[in-house]
């Protein structure tokens, strides 16, 4: 199971971002609370496949170039509590080899401990998101590399942190089956993010099969169309999938590493 080129092991939501005006990169602060709700159902579908696992099956490779099952859980447990740093106005990680050190050192552990770990941590994240109030959603927060962003879009780079990396198990959830509010979202994210891009050179148009479009890649010129299904576009900006599913009026287009 070897990834595309441009997906890397790091948390998608805030991987390689310039900083920026959070007002420019926030499809998701719209409805916080109704993002952690689905977070909460997110998390549940994750859990449910944790429970499922043996140590030999955690042991196992995920889809991530380098990480076993074991690294993505770990991962997703020290980013609830990271998310949280960034709620409360710490730093998101001490440091990024402490961010390393932490994943390695919980990878290796049992199923049990993981889904231990993994719920409390989103509990403790679920709670902060709680706290909030309509007012304190609006204030501006600081994430990895200088990038920020409102705390109303926490909730939903949380879901993305979720519901890619379950995919990334490599198990029975693949990128067909994340949900379609969620796949139109992170499409128009991701939209953004390589919009403008100097690494992706050509000008892009994104078609959804449902008749949705979207603009990325270069700010003019004639666009390199590409077509398909919602969650083939998704699985392919993502670097989740290589392109499949997707038709183009050109070459596809290279993506850079995320």
């Amino acid at each position: 199971m070897t990834p595309p080129p441009h997906q890397n092991p790091a948390d998608p939501a805030t991987r390689n971002q310039a900083p920026r005006d959070p007002a420019s990169d926030n499809p998701a602060a719209e409805a916080p609370d109704a993002d952690a709700a689905a977070v909460r159902d997110a998390t549940a579908r994750l859990l449910t496949a944790v429970e499922t696992l043996d140590d030999a099956a955690l042991r196992a490779p995920s889809r991530l170039p380098g990480w076993t099952r074991g690294h993505v859980l770990a991962h997703l447990a020290r980013n609830a509590d990271a998310l949280l740093n960034v709620l409360s106005g710490r730093p998101m990680y001490v440091s990024g080899q402490a961010r390393d050190a932490d994943i390695e050192r919980d990878a290796p552990r049992t199923p049990a401990v993981h889904a231990a770990d993994l719920r409390a941590a989103a509990a403790r994240l679920d709670a902060a998101f709680a706290a909030e109030d309509a007012q304190s959603w609006g204030r501006t927060v600081e994430l990895r590399n200088g990038v920020t962003d409102l705390a109303a879009a926490v909730p939903f780079r949380r879901r993305i942190e979720i519901e890619l990396h379950h995919v990334d198990l490599g198990l029975d959830y693949a990128v067909d089956d994340l949900p379609a509010d969620f796949v139109a979202r992170e499409t128009a994210t991701m939209a953004r993010r390589f919009h403008a891009h100097p690494d992706v050179p050509e000008a892009v148009e994104l078609r959804a099969e449902d008749g949705r479009t979207w603009r990325t890649g270069a700010p003019a010129g004639e666009p390199v169309v590409v077509t398909g299904t919602p969650a083939a576009l998704t699985g392919w900006l993502t670097g989740r999938t290589t392109g499949s599913g997707l038709s183009a009026s050109g070459p596809l287009p290279v993506l850079p590493p995320l």
